[in-house]
């Protein structure tokens, strides 16, 4: 048996999905191949602080009750130093030392700080692999106000929708209101650079946009006011290939509203009632072909890597991508690795892939950085 590669899995962080990030971190320790990996998890406290964390999976567990959270151990996880060097140390009260050399990072992190191309700024300048997309796609990904405005350019279809600041806000509130009498009611607000529907709210009324703008505007400085939209809620989950090989699409999966507003934050973890998440979800062959090759379009748009979940309406007169997510939400029960088990993944396949192919691509731009600086 060859040698266990060293996998860094990187969860928590400083933005409100926090919790989420340690959810799917405990899904993924539950179900990665320890014959294959040894694995050093590395938590990102809500300040900031990366701290090595337990090897335990029922920590991190996500229930009503309790949310999962990284807390300051009084550990400190030390970087590489320099690139080329990617040996992992750890400090406390009784010194440092080395955690070893690792093979690859895999930065299971969500929203801001992490999602959005400044921890993969960080993994780059130390050159050490990492699972997912780079500094540019995380950044436009997070954003929504550029995915939009990179889909829109690409042809893709996207929801109409007007972007307010916060200095908007507090100056010209009328743009707000003139957003939503040009949109239509309803419309949905929601803050750019935030997932998990952290701070999203469905807005019937006049009246309900100024409670909407400052749940929205406590997440970020910036605001999408986007058209309500009528039609089926779908997803689809995207792979990328080895180098030389295609990025390919899963089945796609449901989102049935049937006693909520929207598909909040509540029912996406909680378990609330009214949703139901049905995958595979009952397409025809070639509406199902029309959504996968829209979203490996939208993938290559803005240049991801290694994985991401692409949302869509389908609505009376066709599709519409609602967003693209280059870090989903990767808990078993999430509707990323579910739409691979239903394409015929397992879980740990699902993990092995990602690491694989993660791996080859930095190979693969290593022998090509190699062979321009020998020419």
């Amino acid at each position: 048996m060859t040698d266990k590669l060293t996998v860094a899995l990187l969860f928590g962080g400083r933005s409100s999905e926090h919790s989420i990030s340690c959810a799917t971190a405990g899904g993924v320790l539950a179900a990665i191949d320890r014959d294959r990996y040894t694995v050093i998890p590395v938590g990102i406290t809500r300040d900031g602080a990366f701290v090595l964390e337990a090897d335990d999976p029922a920590k991190f567990a996500l229930t009503a009750s309790a949310l999962p959270e990284v807390l300051d151990n009084g550990t400190r996880v030390l970087w590489p130093d320099r690139a080329g060097s990617r040996e992992l140390t750890v400090a406390d009260a009784d010194g440092r030392r080395s955690l070893g050399t690792i093979d690859l990072v895999f930065p299971i992190l969500h929203g801001p700080f992490g999602e959005d191309g400044t921890v993969q700024g960080l993994l780059e300048l130390v050159d050490v692999p990492f699972v997912g997309s780079g500094v540019l796609a995380s950044a436009l990904g997070m954003d929504k106000h550029f995915t939009k405005t990179v889909l829109a350019h690409s042809g893709l279809p996207v929801a109409p929708w007007r972007t307010i600041t916060a200095d908007d806000w507090a100056e010209a509130p009328g743009m707000a209101y003139a957003a939503i009498e040009e949109l239509g009611l309803p419309a949905f607000v929601k803050p750019a650079r935030a997932g998990s529907s952290v701070g999203v709210s469905r807005v019937a009324s006049r009246e309900q946009l100024a409670e909407a703008m400052t749940v929205a505007l406590a997440e970020d400085d910036k605001v999408l006011i986007e058209a309500g939209l009528v039609g089926r809620e779908l997803e689809v989950a995207v792979l990328q290939g080895r180098p030389g090989q295609p990025t390919h699409a899963s089945v796609a999966g449901e989102v049935v509203v049937t006693g909520r507003e929207f598909y909040d934050f509540a029912a996406k973890y909680l378990d609330a009632a009214g949703i139901d998440l049905v995958c595979p979800a009952d397409l025809a062959p070639a509406d199902l072909a029309d959504m996968q090759a829209m979203a490996v379009r939208a993938f290559e748009a803005i240049d991801a890597s290694g994985l991401a979940r692409v949302d869509f309406f389908l609505t009376a007169t066709g599709w519409v991508i609602n967003e693209i997510n280059t870090m989903p939400g990767f808990t078993p029960i999430s509707m990323f690795p579910s739409c691979w088990l239903a394409s015929g993944y397992t879980y740990p396949q699902l993990i092995d892939e990602l690491i694989e192919v993660a791996l080859a691509r930095s190979a693969h731009r290593r022998r090509r950085t190699s062979a321009v600086v020998v020419e």
